[in-house]
């Protein structure tokens, strides 16, 4: 069982207070019904009172097609922890204040403790997936570090193909840090579009914390015949007002191609 680490700074350690929160925030969103679910989204990963209300966009559409979804393949950076290539995680559940989310197993990439056991990226996703799906859903959470784009991607791919039917890939990332709001906007901008040019090799290490995940799923995006969606594009600075030194948030699904 892997315990949260960052229960209590990232997002509240108390159960209900926690669960009524991130109702609120999912209640907030507006979505199409019509709306189609998507194999793959994009997500911030900083404190829920910074990056949550964006982080929403992508968890009430989860929400909206809760029944169709049985696994959820996390991929982001590694901030404490230096790594090279891919790790998942040792663990058979991840604990949270909302209860425990069982792990599935993969072989498509190794596995190692040290990458998890203290990261927040993929972590702070599974209080929303669990207000969000209900507790009928697993987890694959698999930590990117230093790595070639074309190897993340078809890591990406396997561990998709593997996960089978009823798998959603989220995809973990901030954008730019610690700029004043106008240069962050403009950074994030040019990054973001380069997301949706399916691009990756333009989206700088010093733009995006989670870059060698982002890159290899917009890659994956290209090889598959998707296209990246804006949902949201936001700065800290929309949730404090504090315009000094801000963090990007990017909301992006990852859309099918249309038969």
């Amino acid at each position: 069982m892997r315990p949260p680490a960052v229960a209590g700074r990232f997002y509240s350690a108390d159960p209900d207070r926690l669960r009524a929160e991130i109702t609120g925030l999912l209640a907030a969103v507006e979505t199409d019904p019509g709306e189609r679910l998507e194999d793959a989204y994009i997500v911030p990963h900083a404190g829920y009172r910074f990056s949550g209300a964006v982080a929403a966009q992508v968890y009430a559409r989860l929400a909206a097609h809760r029944d169709r979804i049985r696994r959820v393949v996390l991929v982001g950076p590694s901030h404490h922890h230096p790594l090279r290539g891919h790790a998942a995680a040792p663990y058979s559940a991840w604990q949270t204040p909302l209860g425990r989310v069982n792990a599935a197993p993969t072989g498509v990439v190794g596995s190692s403790r040290l990458p998890h056991e203290a990261e927040h990226s993929l972590e702070v996703q599974l209080p929303f997936l669990q207000v969000a799906l209900g507790d009928r859903f697993e987890v694959t959470p698999v930590a990117v570090g230093m790595s070639q784009t074309p190897d993340t991607a078809r890591a990406i791919s396997s561990l998709l193909e593997e996960a089978g039917e009823g798998t959603v890939l989220l995809c973990s990332t901030d954008l730019s840090h610690y700029h004043d709001d106008e240069t962050a906007r403009r950074l994030d901008q040019s990054t973001a579009a380069s997301i949706e040019a399916l691009r990756p090799r333009e989206i700088s290490t010093s733009d995006a914390c989670g870059v060698f995940a982002l890159r290899g799923t917009v890659a994956w995006a290209d090889a598959t015949g998707r296209r990246p969606r804006r949902l949201a594009l936001a700065t800290s600075a929309d949730a404090t007002g504090q315009t000094d030194r801000v963090v990007g948030y990017p909301v992006f699904a990852i859309d099918s191609p249309r038969l």
